[in-house]
């Protein structure tokens, strides 16, 4: 399981905690691979992209126009977190349905 995250979100660390042995990748150092962002855009569409981070906030409206994808790969700091994966699996956030979902499987 490869959890992907920002090691000074809250939300992953919490996440991080719970999923005790989930590889961490920090995607503003590490990034997040290309195939992996594919594949969150196809499976989450948009929702993919956190409208409501900072790094949003200060992008101007010709920027937030551009593909998802390109913006990701630019500014990695945008993808709603985390991104889990484990095989063909993918889960996104940390919400109650997530974590139902994950506790299941430990």
């Amino acid at each position: 399981m490869i959890l992907y995250g920002l090691k000074t979100c809250d939300t992953c660390r919490k996440a991080q905690k719970v999923l005790d042995g989930a590889e961490y990748v920090d995607v503003r150092t590490d990034g997040v691979p290309q195939d992996v962002l594919e594949r969150a855009l196809r499976v989450f569409g948009d929702a993919v992209v956190n409208t409501r981070s900072t790094t949003w906030r200060g992008l101007d409206e010709q920027e937030r126009a551009r593909p998802a994808l390109e913006l990701l790969r630019e500014h990695p700091t945008l993808m709603k977190r985390p991104l889990i994966t484990e095989g063909d699996e993918m889960w996104l956030g940390w919400g109650k349905d997530v974590q139902a979902a994950l506790q299941e499987r430990t």
